[in-house]
């Protein structure tokens, strides 16, 4: 089994050779892909160190799997080529996510729509995962209608020049800005750009790629993105209105046999999740959940989760592993 991280210097492409390690993967050779510059140097993995390689010279050896995480023009330019030489690509960008040639995968909802003629596979954006594998099997018991979601998301998730823009301001250092303003002791409603509805495209990503994931255009989405000064994970406030009628007890009782979840939810002994305490962490954190008060079959919940793993590198890894269990590559 021959794998290449392309992106292997960035957040996520580190934490993916964290996870592969962790989860003990089966490799027999890695290939660890970077920016021209970092040609060359070395990265330990399993303890032992590894040359980073050109993405050409890594399509001429004609990995098994390449994941991706190197931006949206990288995986447009390359990930074909890569494809084309029979490597099956999980890609971690934006690039083809909304493609309708491309499936975008949580393995825990959908990976059985994966086949072998699958060599280019969308991982979808950090926000949105940890959304759908807490709304999946409520969606199938209970018929989503309608979600208001706001998020609180990480500033890792902008990459290591927001985290570095973060530690100077709060050093007192005056540094390169990964945003128009500053961030710590600070909330932006802005994640990503500005479209012409004046909705930025994190919030469009998670109206779209949760309406393909769970496989039903028909449920109203409407979301605010919000970045904040947290390193740890991304939380998302969620108003969820069913179609069906539903006891509170039925939503505590999905959800604690909802594969990937894991619920926080005692307000007497006040738990309920935190992004601090997600980090380094691969399950969804579920709590808050209670009925909305002002209308029918509607509840609120707060979800949590470590966007650098399952938001990211080991929501890749799992359809990884999945794609090798099942001898689809």
């Amino acid at each position: 089994m021959k794998i290449a991280i392309v992106g292997a210097t960035g957040l996520v492409g580190t934490v993916m050779l964290k996870v592969l390690e962790e989860r003990n993967f089966t490799i027999d050779k890695i290939l660890l892909v970077a920016s021209e510059k970092s040609i060359g140097k070395k990265i330990f993995f399993k303890g032992k160190p590894y040359k980073i390689i050109s993405i050409k010279d890594a399509v001429e050896q004609k990995p098994d799997i390449a994941l991706f995480s190197a931006g949206g023009a990288t995986s447009l330019e390359w990930a074909s080529k890569f494809a084309e030489n029979g490597t099956t690509v999980i890609d971690n960008s934006s690039a083809w996510r909304m493609d309708n040639t491309k499936k975008l995968i949580v393995p825990e909802i959908n990976a059985l729509e994966l086949t072998k003629t699958d060599k280019i596979i969308a991982n979808p954006n950090c926000s949105t995962i940890q959304l759908v594998v807490a709304l999946a099997d409520l969606h199938k018991k209970l018929n989503l209608k309608r979600l208001v979601i706001s998020t609180y998301q990480s500033i890792t998730g902008t990459g290591v020049k927001a985290v570095e823009q973060m530690e100077n301001e709060r050093k007192g250092i005056k540094g390169e800005m990964a945003y128009p303003y500053e961030i710590d002791k600070n909330c932006l409603a802005h994640c990503d750009i500005f479209e012409e509805n004046a909705y930025t495209k994190e919030e469009i990503k998670l109206v779209n790629e949760t309406r393909k994931i769970l496989g039903d255009n028909s449920i109203g989405i409407t979301a605010t993105a919000v970045r904040v000064p947290v390193v740890g994970g991304h939380s998302e406030s969620v108003n969820a209105e069913f179609y069906k009628n539903f006891e509170i007890n039925d939503i505590f009782d999905i959800l604690n046999q909802t594969k990937g979840v894991k619920l926080q939810d005692n307000p007497k002994e006040n738990i309920y999740p935190m992004a601090k305490y997600s980090q380094g962490k691969d399950e969804v954190f579920v709590g808050r959940i209670r009925l909305d008060e002002s209308q029918a079959n509607t509840i609120n919940m707060w979800i949590v989760a470590d966007n650098l793993r399952k938001g990211a590198a080991t929501n890749a890894v799992q359809i990884a592993e999945y794609l090798v269990e099942k001898g689809l590559v």
